[in-house]
């Protein structure tokens, strides 16, 4: 069995696709509140002596740095690009600068060397295989990007493999490990992360990682677990509803989830993967 726990570090007001919390010029606005709730994550990871993967932004680590360094003290780290953009809305160009600085900040703040990457709102789609490319190019070995269904922000649904793969792309490679997800009906249900996670009853949360006992990958939030975040006025009911439901119950959850499954951090779950039999995704 081989789970893997993850961490997309951002603030409660880092949604994507959304004017009033696109960029920096908005950021500054709102109360900040991820010391705490990074702080509420540690004490759960410590309660149940559990490693996790922590995918920081760069926004975050220029503003918190002490943060930063205690996060890598005990935890690996990796990058979730500089300022939250979607890839696909971006050029080639502007998505390598963005991630090249994120990483040197990472770099320089803990000492150490920035090996993994998750996009947000998983937005590498088939069409923007040139963004592997250039993540392996930065010293990126490991991915966490692929998300094997449709999403808001992007997704591949065409990807076909559960599990540890190798992505192909032009002369690059580099190695995956992409969300899991239950299929029902010919359909990828994915259930181990963000407002999934939040939606579905700890019953069900639970059948499904038993049944996942090969592999899975979860990806959580601090906002997440953060049941008295403010509501930002601007999102529609459906936005709404994705972004603040199941909030009241989601730490109780995550801690039952942890005491009854064991997580490991992306760097341990690489060392026990044998990558040379690993399916192979060709991108174009």
């Amino acid at each position: 069995m081989m789970n893997i726990l993850t961490f997309d570090t951002e603030e409660w007001f880092h949604l994507l696709d959304n004017d009033s919390t696109k960029s920096e010029a908005q950021w500054v606005t709102y109360e900040k509140r991820i010391e705490g709730n990074v702080g509420r994550l540690i004490d759960i990871l410590d309660s149940t002596n559990t490693k996790a993967t922590f995918f920081i932004i760069g926004w975050v680590a220029k503003t918190y740095p002490d943060l930063v360094r205690r996060i890598s003290e005990r935890f690996q780290i990796g990058s979730h690009t500089m300022n939250h953009q979607l890839v696909w809305q971006q050029s080639p160009k502007e998505f390598r600068n963005d991630v090249e600085e994120s990483i040197h900040r990472l770099e320089d703040i803990t000492g150490k060397k920035v090996t993994c990457f998750r996009a947000p709102g998983f937005s590498i789609r088939e069409s923007e295989g040139w963004a592997f490319e250039i993540l392996s190019e930065l010293g990126i070995t490991t991915d966490c990007s692929v998300f094997p269904a449709h999403h808001a922000h992007g997704g591949m649904p065409s990807y076909g493999t559960p599990g540890p793969s190798i992505i192909e792309y032009k002369d690059c490679r580099i190695k995956e490990l992409p969300v899991t997800y239950k299929e029902i009906g010919g359909k990828h249900i994915i259930f181990s992360g963000g407002g999934y996670f939040r939606l579905v009853p700890y019953s069900v949360l639970k059948k499904w990682t038993n049944e996942s006992s090969d592999y899975l990958l979860s990806y959580i939030h601090p906002r997440d677990l953060d049941a008295g975040q403010p509501m930002i006025k601007e999102l529609n009911y459906l936005r709404r509803f994705k972004s603040y439901y199941g909030l009241k119950g989601a730490e109780r959850k995550l801690r039952r989830w942890l005491t009854d499954f064991d997580f490991v951090d992306i760097q341990t779950a690489d060392a026990q993967i044998d990558w040379d039999k690993a399916p192979v995704v060709h991108l174009k």
